[in-house]
């Protein structure tokens, strides 16, 4: 991803809504509704008010709009073309540099995983190696259906707390 200037959060509060939702919308992951729902939410002090105002809006969705929102996730190794978050995230984990074995390893855990929970494997993969994704992909397997639906969310708390840091002044 590009470097971009910071902006301070005040600011974002005095944005109109295709504004907000022009700069937010793709912090969570091709669910720019989450940044329309928190944008009525202003106005905010910090960055911390913004991203809990987008987790509230999340959490005040139907369980259709949050399986819709982890649905919308790459799986992670995908050869596919993602969104421009995924591909920098990713690429800082080392998954866009898999030898063939490891694609295949990838390939088949993502597989198993949809299979059993119905939407892909989310691990806030930043500052993580290409083993310790394996390790978590592999673990978490074990978990049933609500356990995992919940620590998707919270991975998913964790990553958009990181785009928006990359986003957001203090």
């Amino acid at each position: 991803m590009t470097a971009k200037m910071k902006i301070p959060a005040p600011v974002v509060s005095k944005m109109s809504r295709e504004q907000f939702v022009g700069v937010l919308g793709g912090v969570f992951e091709h669910s720019s509704w989450v940044a329309d729902a928190a944008w009525e939410s202003r106005p905010f002090r910090n960055k911390e008010e913004v991203h809990r105002a987008m987790i509230e809006a999340v959490e005040r969705s139907s369980e259709d709009a949050i399986l819709a929102l982890l649905r919308a996730h790459p799986d992670l190794g995908t050869r596919i073309s993602i969104g421009e978050y995924s591909t920098s995230e990713q690429q800082g984990a080392g998954l866009d540099k898999l030898t063939p074995a490891e694609y295949e390893r990838f390939d088949a855990l993502n597989e198993q995983y949809v299979g059993k929970f119905g939407f892909p494997f989310i691990l806030a993969v930043r500052g993580k190696t290409k083993a310790d994704i394996l390790v978590s992909m592999t673990a978490r397997l074990g978990n049933d259906e609500q356990a995992e639906k919940r620590q998707a969310l919270e991975e998913i708390k964790k990553i958009t707390g990181f785009r928006l840091a990359d986003l957001l002044e203090p």
